[in-house]
Order: C-alpha cells, then structure tokens, then sequence
C-alpha cells in the first residue's frame, strides 16, 4: 500500500474555560491572631479543601472527563440560579455530549443498546447482562459490526445515499458535536490524508505537503509518509507521538473513511511488539470497512504505559464529498482497495503510430467518470492530456461533446455507473452544478493544475501532454496561453483548483522545490518517511 501524509499538531488548552478566577489563588494578607477564652463562642470550621478526582496514574480521569465534569457543574449551577431569579426562559435541548461511563461497541465506539434492533450498538439483552455481571461491557461487538465484518455495507450516518435519517441513523453533526470539546483541550492531533500512486518521489510529496499547510496556516509539528498495510513510517510516528503527547490524549482525526482505524490498528500491532499494553489493546481494535461512517463514537484504547489515552474517532462527513449522494450499495466502488493508479486521456502508448504534427486534442470532447463527473472540454492546447487519479472501478468514457447530454441519459446506470441499475439511475440527482474553469499556466513542461472532485479523486491537466519541447518560440507561445474546461458534478459536490501534485514517476522530473530563507526553513514543520 502506498504511503499516507498525516499531520501531528497539539492543541492547547484555553485558559479562559475554567470556572473559577484565577485571584481566588493568591494568598491573602495575614490576619492578627487573637486569644478566646473557653467562655468565646466557637471559632468557625476552616474552609474546606476542593476535592480530588478520584483515581490516580493510569486510573485517573482524562482531561477530557474533567472538562465534562465542569461543564455540567456549571450547567446545572446556572439552573439553579434562573429557578431562583423566577424568570420564564426558553427550555434549551440538552447539547450531546460524550460520557466514559457509558459503555460502547468497541468496533464503533456507538453506545450499547437492547432495544432497537436495526440501530448502532445493538446487543441482545442477554448477552448484555452476562457481560454486565462480568464487568466485560467494554468486550462487545455491536450486531452493526458483525455485519460490518462480514462484507455487509450498513450504513448509519444519515444523509449518506439519499437516506432521510431515523431511529437507525446518526447525523453527521451529532457526530461532529462529539468531537468539540477537543477545541477546548491540551491533547496531541494526528490527522490523516490521502494515498499516493506507485512511483511516487517522497521527496516531492514531502515538500509539497509541507507547502500545503504551510500556505494554510496550520500548526503542525511535523509530516509523516506512512503505509498502515506494509508499516512503512509507523515506527517513525510512535517515536513522535512518545515524544510530543507528553502525558496528553491522543486523538487520530480525518475525513470519513480515509483510514483511521487502519492507522489505529497499524499503531497498536507495531507498539505491541514492546508495550504489553498495546498488545492486549489489540484484541478488541476498531472495526475497518468501507462504509464511510463505520466509527460513530470516540473509541478509547490504553495504547500507553506512561499514561495519555489512545482515541480513534469518527470520520469528518461534509456534505460536499461524493459520498454524501450516493446510495449505500455504491459506496464500496469510491473506496481505493489499492495504489492509486492515473488514467490519462488521450491515452498515446509507446507503440502509437501517431506523429506529433497529428492532432488528437481533446477540444470538442467531453470524459465521464463513471455517472458522477463529466469534464468538457471547450479549449486547450493541441496535444492537452487529462489524467485521473481515483478508484479504479470507475470508468471513464469520451464522446463528443455535441452527444454528451444523449449519451448521459442512454447509458447511466449500465455503463456510467454508479449509480448503478436503472432503479437507482431514474431516482439519481444529476449533474446539476456546473463549474467553468480558466486556467493559466506559464511551464507546459509541467501540469497545470489539478482539479480535485471532493470525496473521490482529481484530475491532472497536463498542458502539452508531457513532451518536453526543446523549440523556445513555441513554449514562449504556450506560456500565453489559456485552457478552458467546464465540470458538470451532482449539486452539493464542491470542486477547487491546487497546484499540482507531483505523483507517479514523472512528479520528480517536474518538481520545483521552493527558494527559502534559513529563517523560513526553520518555521516550516519536518518531515519523516
């Protein structure tokens, strides 16, 4: 499996959420001592002592359970306070919030229930007891999971293939909402991101991801090319977790289905080989498949001797990824089983007969991915290549534009899947949004841009097709020169421009590493592979 980039950042905790003030801490002046005779009324009882929270070492409750705590003190404090004032004020709906006492799947982290049988965390009444009276909750795979196991695609986030929600469904804010107290935290972040394809330079890949969150801003700590199937650059990451988390949580966040729980259980097999912790840890990991949405609670793990928790956590779901509009017994076709592997169109082999004065440009044309994308083509260069990078069981096609909308409606749901059937075909949103692309470039010996498609792959525009031309007067022409393309794509779909991403063999002979400063090379975050 090929490396995945993933960010370590920490976040710290802000001052201003605790509940009490900070002058309550500073020592008063001293007052005079005074002598009392057995007949003076009694001295009053000193000021009691705050509380420890019970549990020390490993036994101790997390920062996250003490944020909790106080939060619902506060709550219900300033209840008490409105009763007293006798004022009428709006009931509010109690925000959700997530609770160690609650026992939970740990496949799914969904909270364990008797009652709803087709609902996340369901368990059979009597196992439940059995394990109850055992004190073995924290052993249970939820009958969700066990399908889940088995192959079968069980979807529980709600909005997710056209589903309206229910009893059986999450939404994707509940979910998000479980995760808001980490903004409040002083814990360790370690964020996933995508696959790369075969031949990748991860020098290249390297510099770019750092450039990447550099532009935006981000704090992170330092970058990480790993492969949660070979363990390439695990032991690298454990090594800089021990070092950061410095008795903290450590949380693994990303998007939905980018391969948390992979990295989770990647982590656990290679710290088990030394930590006793980790190795029992293993025995009840989280649950991997290819429903986006397969985790639906904060699932902890003692992964750690020195103390700090271990959490995988549910996918970030957007409502702009391809996954949120197509049906559930899709999903599996936008899921990458392997390398990712660029498709390019025209596709010119070694063995073509075509010269370079023939023309196979693509104006005029329009490419399908599968029945999700559909690319025209209104103006590039003559010798313009497209190459897809995404999951291999989509297919693409090229028609003529002047036959696209026909081809479209003939063939969606047979050959421009998914969707996939005509039942799901005749109730398929379409391709209702609409975005045109301008697009400069000044170098044709390198790709242009590339257009990502949220929640399935990209798209690399290659200006010339690659040829490294060697005739200046015509690389001054094309360093003038526009490409113009409209995407057509389901309508809560988003779609952006990055500068290109230096894959596949030929990223490295194209590459351009960026001119920096000593100080800025020392602001820019490492890193490791």
């Amino acid at each position: 499996m090929a490396p995945n980039p993933l960010l370590l950042s920490s976040k710290t905790l802000n001052p201003s959420f605790f509940p009490f003030s900070t002058k309550a801490l500073n020592p008063r002046k001293p007052s005079p001592i005074t002598c009392r005779t057995s007949s003076s009324s009694a001295s009053p009882p000193p000021p009691q002592l705050p509380v420890e929270p019970e549990g020390s070492g490993a036994a101790a409750p997390t920062r996250g359970d003490r944020f909790l705590d106080r939060h619902n003190s506060m709550s219900a404090a300033a209840l008490v306070i409105k009763k007293k004032d006798g004022t009428k004020h709006k009931k509010k709906k109690p925000e959700a919030r997530a609770s160690s006492a609650v026992a939970c799947c740990y496949g799914c982290g969904a909270p364990l229930q008797t009652t709803e049988v087709d609902a996340p965390g369901y368990v059979d009444s009597d196992t439940y007891e059995l394990k109850k009276r055992h004190r073995q909750l924290r052993t249970i795979l939820c009958g969700r999971c066990r399908l889940l196991s088995h192959g079968q695609m069980v979807t529980a986030v709600c909005g997710h293939g056209g589903y309206p929600g229910g009893k059986q469904f999450v939404s994707a804010e509940e979910l998000r909402e479980k995760l808001s107290h980490l903004r409040h935290e002083k814990v360790l972040i370690v964020k996933l991101i995508d696959l790369l394809p075969k031949g990748t330079d991860l020098n290249c890949i390297g510099d770019w991801v750092v450039e990447a969150t550099t532009k935006k801003k981000l704090n992170v700590i330092s970058i990480h090319l790993t492969s949660s199937k070979s363990l390439v650059g695990i032991a690298g990451v454990i090594s800089k977790i021990q070092k950061e988390k410095k008795g903290r949580d450590v949380y693994i966040l990303g998007s939905a289905n980018v391969g948390k729980s992979a990295f989770v259980n990647a982590l656990l097999k290679m710290m088990s080989q030394k930590d006793p912790v980790a190795a029992a840890a293993r025995k009840y990991k989280p649950m991997q498949s290819a429903v986006p949405g397969t985790t639906l609670g904060p699932i902890e793990i003692e992964a750690f001797l020195g103390g700090g928790k271990l959490f995988d956590t549910p996918g970030v779901h957007l409502h702009h990824r391809q996954a949120a509009v197509v049906h559930s017994e899709d999903l599996p076709s936008l899921a990458p089983q392997s390398r990712l592997r660029g498709q390019s169109f025209p596709a010119v082999s070694e063995k073509s007969t075509l010269k370079d004065t023939d023309d196979i440009g693509l104006n005029g044309f329009s490419l399908f991915w599968g029945g999700l994308v559909r690319i025209d083509v209104i103006k590039v260069l003559p010798r313009t290549r497209l190459t897809f990078y995404g999951p291999r069981k989509l297919q693409i096609h090229m028609v003529p534009t002047v036959e696209a909308n026909e081809f479209y409606h003939k063939e969606l749901g047979i050959i421009l899947t998914p969707p996939t059937g005509k039942e799901r075909a005749e109730s398929w949103i379409g391709l209702e949004a609409v975005r045109h692309l301008q697009i400069k470039f000044e170098d044709h010996r390198r790709p242009a841009c590339d257009i990502a498609i949220s929640g399935l792959g990209w798209i690399s525009v290659e200006p010339s097709g690659m040829q490294l031309e060697t005739d200046s007067n015509n690389a001054k022409d094309d360093s003038t020169r526009e490409l113009h393309v409209a995407v057509h794509v389901p309508k809560p779909v988003e779609i952006f421009v990055r500068p290109p991403m230096p894959v596949g063999k030929t990223g490295g002979e194209w590459y351009h590493y960026q001119d920096l400063t000593e100080k800025e090379e020392e602001l820019r975050p490492q890193w490791f592979y």
